[in-house]
Formats: C-alpha cells, sequence, structure tokens
C-alpha cells in the first residue's frame, strides 16, 4: 500500500496569508530570477517574429529611440492584433547599448533642396498641397492646414517672442523709506465693490464755452482735415489750489473734495496698467484728492492695455562703464514718452480747433483761474460744481464736491448754464500700424469709412482705460454729448503734422455700457477709500498704483512731501502753470 508522506510545512511569521518573504525554504530552486507576469491573451502561434518592430520594447527600456516598422505605414499590425510575449517583462530582454542607433552624423551642412520632380509615395510642393497618410489635405506655407484637418489660423504662434522683453514700470512716484504702508488693495477685490448714488446737486457753474463746429461731424477720410495750432489758454488746477473749492470748504458743502480728472483715475482704476498716484490731504473731517505737478494726470496714455504697449528704451545700467558714457540717443517717436505727449498735443488743438469762437455761453461766474495779468485768450472751457451724495443711510453725511469741466456746447433751445447741450471733445490718434505696440490696429485711412466698427473695437481694447475715463468725466459733468476725434499723421515717421479724419458723436451713457463702464462700482471704489482715510490721523497720504502689479497702496506721508525740490526729485507743489498748446 503506498504511503504519502506529510512535507514540511513552514509557517508564516509575520500572520499573513501565503509563504513569507523573509522565511523562503532553502530547496526552492530559481529564487532569484525574476518572475515573468504573461498576459493571458497572448497568442502562441509563433515562437519569435523577428520581423516586428514595432513592440520592440528593449530600445526604450534602456532609453534609446525607438526605431519604425520597417515595413513601412502599409503593412502595420492591426489595431488590437499582439504578438507573442508582448506582456514578457523587459527583463529578458537582451540589450546591446553600443547599437548603431547612438551614432551621429558629424557633418551638420544643410542638404541642397530638392527642386522639381515627385517624390515617392506623395506628392508635394511649395505652398501647394500634400496627402499625408490621414487622408487629409495638408496645405503648406505659413497659416495652412495642419495635419488633422482643423484650420490653423495666425501662422506662427509665438514667433520672436524670446525678442519681446517683458520690461517692468517704475513707480510714478519715488518711494520714500520714511514713508509707512498703511494698506494694500488687490484690484479684484476693487472689482466687486458696488455703490448706487443718485443724481448731483448743482452748485455753481463757471467759465465761458463756445459752439461746436457741427462741419467736423461730416469729415471723412476722403476730406480730411490737416489739425491747426490754436495758442489758447486751458488751466488744469489741483484740487487744494481751486479758490472756488475753497470758499466751498468754508460753507461745509461736502466732506470730499476733488477734481472729474482725479476721480475718474480712481473710478476706473481696476483698467490701469501704467503706474499713477493720489495725493490724499486730511484736515480735520475733509479729504482733498489732489494731483502732483507733471504726473501722470498732466499727459493723454496710447494704447495702455494693448497686449504690446509701447515701450521706452531701457535706461543706462550704471554698472557697465560702456553704456555709463555712452551719448544717449534722442527719444523715438514712437516710443510710450513721446506718444504721450503727441496724444495731449492732439487732443488739446482738437478741442480748440472744433469750436466757433463767435458763438459763446456765458456760466454764472467767468474763470476763476483767469487773472487780469493774463493776456492770451482763454479756450473754451466751463466749470460746474456739483456735489454727489455717497450716503449709504440717511443718518450718514458723506459728500464729495467735484469740478466737472465740460468743452463746448451745442446751440438749441435749451440755456448751456442749465446743463442742456454741454459738449466734451476728446480725440483718438493713430501713429504708425506697423510700429511696436500699435496693438494690431487697422489702417484708419482705408477702415474707417466702411469698417468703423473694426477701428472702434480694437480701440476700445487697447485704451481701455482711457476711454473709460473719458466717459465717466462725462458722465460727471453731465455732458449730453460725446466727441471723439479720430486723428492721424500725415506721414507715419514724422510726428509735428496731424489730419483729422472722422469724428464720432456719443452719449456718455450708451458708450458707458458699451465699454461696460459700471459707474456704481466706480463709486464703490471711492466710499471704500474714503471711509480707509477718514480712519486715519489728520495728515497727508499718498495712493500708489504698483507699477507691476494690479494692486493699489495706501502710504502715510510727511506733510512736507512733493512740496519742496529735494534731492529726490520729488516734483514742487504750488500754482499750477497754465498748460498752453
Amino acid at each position: 500500500m503506498a504511503s504519502f508522506t506529510l512535507p514540511p510545512i513552514h509557517d508564516n511569521p509575520d500572520g499573513g496569508w501565503g509563504p513569507s518573504s523573509s522565511n523562503i525554504p532553502e530547496q526552492f530552486k530559481f529564487k532569484d530570477i525574476p518572475y515573468a507576469p504573461y498576459s493571458k491573451s497572448d497568442k502562441l502561434g509563433r515562437f519569435a517574429d523577428w520581423n516586428d518592430t514595432t513592440g520592440d520594447t528593449r530600445q526604450t527600456a534602456v532609453g534609446l529611440p525607438s526605431t519604425r516598422d520597417a515595413r513601412g505605414p502599409g503593412r502595420s499590425r492591426r489595431d488590437g492584433a499582439q504578438a507573442f510575449g508582448s506582456g514578457t517583462a523587459s527583463a529578458f530582454a537582451y540589450f546591446h547599448v553600443e547599437d548603431e542607433s547612438s551614432f551621429s552624423l558629424v557633418d551638420n551642412k544643410a542638404a541642397p533642396p530638392r527642386r522639381g520632380g515627385f517624390t515617392r509615395g506623395r506628392a508635394t510642393g511649395r505652398g501647394g498641397m500634400s496627402f499625408t497618410n490621414r487622408g487629409v489635405a495638408q496645405r503648406g506655407g505659413r497659416g495652412g492646414f495642419n495635419n488633422r484637418g482643423g484650420a490653423q489660423r495666425g501662422g506662427r504662434k509665438g514667433w520672436r517672442d524670446w525678442e519681446k522683453t517683458n520690461r517692468t514700470r517704475e513707480s510714478s512716484v519715488a518711494i520714500s523709506p520714511q514713508w509707512t504702508m498703511l494698506e494694500e488693495i488687490e484690484f479684484h477685490r476693487l472689482a466687486k465693490l458696488k455703490l448706487e448714488v443718485d443724481e448731483p446737486e448743482d452748485i455753481d457753474t463757471y467759465g465761458r464755452v463756445f459752439a461746436y463746429d457741427k462741419s467736423y461731424d461730416r469729415i471723412t477720410t476722403k476730406t480730411e482735415r490737416p489739425l491747426q495750432l490754436v495758442d489758447r489758454i486751458k488751466y488744469n488746477t489741483t484740487t487744494s489750489d481751486d479758490p472756488v473749492i475753497q470758499q466751498l470748504v468754508s460753507k461745509n458743502v461736502a466732506n470730499v473734495y476733488t477734481t472729474d480728472a482725479i476721480l475718474s483715475v480712481l473710478m476706473c482704476a481696476p483698467r490701469s496698467v501704467n503706474p499713477w498716484d493720489i495725493v490724499i490731504l486730511r484736515e480735520g473731517n475733509n479729504l482733498y484728492f489732489d494731483k502732483r505737478d507733471g504726473g501722470p494726470f498732466d499727459t493723454v496714455t496710447v494704447n495702455e492695455n494693448a497686449s504690446d504697449p509701447p515701450q521706452d528704451p531701457a535706461p543706462p545700467n550704471p554698472n557697465n562703464p560702456a553704456e555709463k558714457t555712452a551719448v544717449p540717443e534722442p527719444p523715438s517717436i514712437n516710443s510710450a514718452t513721446s506718444l504721450s505727449l503727441e496724444a495731449t498735443y492732439i487732443n488739446q488743438n482738437f478741442g480748440f480747433q472744433s469750436v466757433q469762437e463767435n458763438i459763446t455761453a456765458d456760466f454764472a461766474h467767468p474763470n476763476p483761474f483767469y487773472g487780469p495779468e493774463e493776456t492770451e485768450p482763454l479756450a473754451s472751457c466751463g466749470y460746474r460744481y456739483r456735489v454727489f451724495d455717497l450716503g449709504i443711510t440717511e443718518d450718514e453725511d458723506v459728500k464729495i464736491c467735484i469740478r466737472t469741466e465740460v468743452d463746448a456746447y451745442v446751440p438749441g433751445p435749451g440755456n448751456p448754464q442749465e446743463g442742456h447741450g454741454l459738449v466734451t471733445i476728446r480725440a483718438l490718434n493713430e501713429f504708425d500700424p506697423r510700429a511696436q505696440g500699435a496693438g494690431g490696429a487697422p489702417d484708419w485711412r482705408s477702415k474707417l469709412d466702411s469698417q468703423r466698427g473694426a477701428v472702434v473695437a480694437t480701440e476700445m481694447k487697447n485704451n481701455s482705460c482711457k476711454l473709460a475715463k473719458w466717459t465717466v468725466q462725462s458722465v460727471l459733468a453731465g455732458a449730453e454729448l460725446m466727441k471723439i476725434g479720430y486723428i492721424s499723421r500725415g506721414n507715419p515717421k514724422d510726428n509735428t503734422r496731424h489730419v483729422i479724419l472722422s469724428t464720432a458723436s456719443m452719449r456718455p451713457t450708451d458708450f458707458a455700457a458699451q465699454l461696460n463702464v459700471s459707474l456704481a462700482n466706480g463709486w464703490g471704489i471711492v466710499r471704500t477709500i474714503t471711509d480707509l482715510c477718514m480712519k486715519m490721523p489728520e495728515g497727508k497720504y499718498v495712493l500708489i498704483k504698483d507699477p507691476n502689479k494690479s494692486v493699489i497702496r495706501l502710504y502715510a506721508v510727511p506733510m512736507t512731501a512733493f512740496t519742496i525740490e529735494d534731492e529726490d526729485g520729488e516734483g514742487y507743489e504750488g500754482d499750477e502753470p497754465e498748460s498752453a498748446a
């Protein structure tokens, strides 16, 4: 009778199922050979397939590039058909690292191009059609069709992006180490604010406005007019130096005092890219929003919101003696500073030229800044002092007095002194469509009459902040119309001669809706900054927009800041010199 001998049983000391990895019997053979997992779908049709190279994973396992299918794309194996041993681990494969695939050609001379004739397997041509193995047409040249059948527009995306210097901007004012930063607010937080404000109360009016010349509305690109140099005086005095505001402060008509140019920058702050700063002075229970002389409020920006805005040349490196001794080159006419001065010149002269000086309308009082010693004639400008109530509840007494400006009026049945027919005049300028910073603007002479919508859309994209500030100023002043002139250079290489190509007329409230400008959001920003400054003690503060980030910061500065010309190059804050074009 056969006997059965029970083999020795090795218990698992780890307490788990199966044999223990630490207690393997010595009589077990092949314990050092790696286990090769297999695939149940492997077919045992042949022992080895020497012709198949698509499933060869030996080269990729050691980091070498895999070879192509020697049989060509037409004889490739059907999807889903596996070779014998495809599930085998690469541990059993033979590796020959010193392979011919590591050979590289030393001669890097470009091969001569083949001209004419036919290529084998498919027909190609320069800029023509080529049929790939996907069966779709591939169009040669830049900006054609890709090999997946879809249209690829724009040609070489990112072409020469490495040459575009992402130059950092400098702050609009030098920040002293003695200043104390009190608050930092990101733009995305400002964009969430909202405050509904009722209609304002008109306090008083000053100045004289001329009638707008309606013949400028009929100008086309074929009947262009040259832009003329008109010598007129127009004042741009800051808030604290305004004698009318000083009188209103003594009457306690409001708590906050400012001008429409300063307030529009604050209300449109989330759109701004260039740096700016607002000087805030708190005296008692009153706040004054001021501007510095020679600051960003005295000039007009150009293509501020473009993806590639105009730039100034980089300053010389003080650590490089070659750059320090080099003679500074004159600035280009298409640099950011030159374009800003050119746009300011165009705006002033277009406003002076497009009015009829023989038809006037006087406001209640004469111009408060025009002294008896002045000899040059005044420009058409009317000042309306208006008070807006920023109180959320009836118990709150937060009012802001704004000096607003209008440039002309349209003759009609209403009285301009009461706000009827008032007009603000602004100008957009075209420099060189092919220059850096043009922002992809179309040629105005060929597109302004036939495709005005494309021109307007491009300007709304490239000058979003500037147009928003102009619109807010017109709404604050209570103007019924905005006149925007399209002015271009007579020659793209000459920034001294300009021509008027067209003039657009629009209502400020409608244009604000097109620009997606929210006045409620602007008033919310003003109320937030006002509450922030009212919590601070009396003194002088400055609100600065970071030159390279979407952030505004509030600093506490000494009372002597911005008042004397010192070694730091800070401006002199005195009587504002008149701006004469």
